[in-house]
């Protein structure tokens, strides 16, 4: 469960931020999640109303946008969305490294991030 573990260092810090601007509450986050992280947004919320409990960031709102993965491929120029395998095995479709145009290896140019996007403090 790599949700919690990230959340905690996105939590502590936001408290950092807060102390750094002498913040008496944190009103509002706003995230960026890339898709390719493979962060289960349901668990990243759970885990933050967690962690933020009995602190300055307690009831704030949590705002998460998803970005999605891009790729890009050196062999046809193609740059865009990644192509997907339905494989029962995996239970979801799974993202591969295949160019969808020509079938050649791509390299991941997008949809890996976790960014703090904005903090909305209260002093």
């Amino acid at each position: 469960m790599h949700e919690f573990s990230m959340t905690t260092q996105i939590v502590n810090h936001l408290l950092k931020e807060a102390k750094k601007h002498h913040a008496k509450r944190v009103n509002e986050v706003h995230l960026i999640i890339g898709k390719l992280t493979f962060l289960g947004l349901e668990q990243v919320k759970f885990a933050y109303n967690l962690l933020v409990k009995n602190t300055i960031m307690e009831d704030s709102k949590l705002h998460i946008e998803e970005k999605d993965g891009v790729v890009q491929c050196n062999t046809c120029g193609y740059a865009g969305g990644l192509k997907y395998e339905d494989d029962p095995v995996y239970h979801i479709p799974a993202p591969t490294l295949n160019c969808p145009q020509c079938g050649g290896v791509v390299i991941i140019v997008g949809g890996k991030e976790c960014i703090i996007k904005s903090i909305k403090l209260v002093a």
